[in-house]
């Protein structure tokens, strides 16, 4: 909280004069608009000139007054007018108190050098008993006339300052207020019947504002007000949900109920991330509405890669990569089931439109593997992924019985496989890599023309480099074996066949070339002594 300073008034010594304002019938101010306070702040009126008007008349007419705002038309009746020493009134002085004759003068200091004075007035002209003075940044300064029962009724921060002096002290100066536009609309709050009326049409940040000066004064009720603005009104971006949760929280640790705004960003429910998590990939992997189920695949798959990102995530990836799995598993069962129906006999002699259910519901189960499959490629946890595709030998031996039409989905995921494992995305062990070729490599080579011209997401590059890539990570005579059969195959399909050259290079020169040779084989005697000793 700024400092305060409390001080006497004496007769001579104010010289801030008061301005007369609109008021309510509940006797209530309206508090000058960011713009009045934003014109005051910067106005550079010129003072070197010497003044040529004379000072407004004294008034001893104990009525009333009306300032020229009121005249005009306006959309809100509650105006207040604003002044400064620096300016000429506009209209007489509040009744009671007679502005000064200012006589003609000699050229002034610059204006940035001059403090800018307001001065507004509470409730009821001429019923005030004590003076707030905040002193702002920039020499801005506004003098409050308040109600001394007023602020002892809202605030426990005047009620602390107030008890701790003699009742005859009627002013208040509260130094380096940070604040002053929205320090006094608190203030003018304090005189309000109905503050979440006046709350409503302000903005988020505004609300924020009077929510942190709030607090700093003890005003209780408009505390509470805010709260409950913040939780109907709707926040509008991440930074300003943010900001909300920031100032709530702080609010919290002081032990103020703020539970309802924060229900927005958390929840006390029974149930566990994992069901959760559980029940939406659920609902994505049984959808059968094409567009839907594409964009909620995205949208999924981009929500779980932003929370990889965050530190806080890491202890629910274990929950998440089980949920994952767990999918897998049923996806796969089920795509078995249906290779193995779709390759009994008396399906096969069905006409073409009786088929066409279970050919869906393969490219269906085998998309959602895919799916899956990238999920747990960002997640840095599809090694245990490999080694359950390059165990689904029945699987395998179901593909070569079905039309290529019906079956070529599944070569996608073996493709995907070979990728990450080239990309160094999956790190799975010697057997997997070697296992995952001997069962699926033949398969996918079945199916290579089909998905050059029939897949729209196939990368034959990116594709050829991860097989041979795959390929090169195996001991050199796994290598020799499967380069010799994808040669055969080759020369037999050509264009038609995976193009493993650059692989079949490299294994070339690995073999044939002498250093590589003569190396191995110091190795292999220095690894075979080292063992016999032991």
């Amino acid at each position: 909280m700024a400092e305060i300073r409390l001080t006497r008034v004496e007769q001579g010594q104010a010289k801030i004069r008061n301005v007369p304002i609109a008021v309510t019938p509940e006797g209530f101010w309206c508090c000058p608009s960011p713009v009045v306070f934003q014109k005051t702040l910067k106005s550079q009126n010129p003072l070197n000139k010497p003044k040529t008007s004379s000072p407004p008349p004294k008034t001893t007419v104990q009525k009333k007054q009306i300032p020229l705002t009121e005249k005009k038309p306006m959309t809100n009746p509650m105006r207040s007018a604003v002044t400064s020493d620096d300016q000429r009134t506009f209209t007489p002085d509040h009744p009671g108190i007679s502005a000064p004759n200012v006589p003609e003068r000699a050229p002034r200091p610059k204006v940035e050098h001059v403090p800018r004075k307001v001065a507004i007035e509470f409730g009821e002209p001429g019923t005030s008993d004590m003076r707030v003075i905040l002193l702002g940044k920039q020499g801005f300064c506004v003098k409050l006339s308040v109600h001394k029962k007023v602020l002892l009724e809202h605030s426990s921060f005047f009620t602390d300052k107030l008890s701790e002096q003699e009742l005859g002290l009627s002013c208040l100066e509260v130094d380096d207020c940070e604040d002053v536009e929205i320090y006094v609309e608190t203030v003018g709050l304090m005189y309000c019947k109905d503050m979440k009326q006046r709350l409503i049409k302000q903005s988020v940040s505004r609300v924020l504002r009077i929510l942190k000066v709030a607090e700093l004064l003890g005003f209780t009720s408009c505390i509470q007000s805010c709260l409950e603005y913040l939780e109907a009104v709707p926040w509008v971006g991440e930074e300003e949900e943010e900001k909300v949760v920031s100032s709530v929280l702080r609010l919290q640790g002081e032990g103020i109920g703020v539970t309802p705004v924060l229900k927005r960003i958390s929840s006390d429910a029974s149930n566990p991330p994992k069901d959760t998590i559980s029940h939406i990939m659920e609902l994505v992997l049984k959808s059968n509405e094409e567009r839907g189920r594409r964009e909620m695949k995205s949208i999924v798959l981009k929500l779980l890669r932003e929370n990889n990102s965050l530190p806080s995530y890491a202890g629910s990836a274990d929950i998440c990569n089980e949920t994952v799995y767990t999918s897998c598993r049923s996806s796969l069962e089920s795509l078995v089931s249906l290779f193995k129906q779709a390759t009994e006999p008396e399906f096969t002699d069905k006409p073409g439109d009786n088929k066409e259910p279970v050919v869906k519901q393969i490219a269906l189960e085998a998309d959602n593997l895919s799916w899956l499959l990238e999920i747990l490629v960002d997640r840095q946890s599809a090694d245990d992924f490999a080694q359950m595709w390059a165990s689904q030998q029945e699987l395998a031996t179901f593909h070569s019985k079905l039309p290529i039409v019906s079956r070529y989905h599944v070569s996608c995921i073996t493709a995907r496989l070979f990728v990450g494992i080239g990309k160094g995305e999956l790190l799975p062990v010697k057997d997997t890599r070697q296992l995952l070729l001997q069962t699926w490599l033949q398969p996918l080579i079945n199916d290579y023309s089909w998905l050059q011209h029939g897949c729209r997401s196939f990368d034959r590059k990116v594709v050829e480099e991860g097989i041979g890539r795959t390929i090169l990570t195996l001991p050199l005579e796994d290598q020799q074996s499967i380069l010799l059969s994808w040669l055969g195959s080759f020369l037999k399909a050509g264009d038609n066949c995976p193009n493993l050259q650059r692989a079949f290079e490299v294994w070339w020169r690995r073999t044939f070339i002498r250093p590589y040779s003569d190396t191995q084989g110091n190795v292999l005697q220095s690894d075979s002594s080292m063992t016999s000793k032991q």
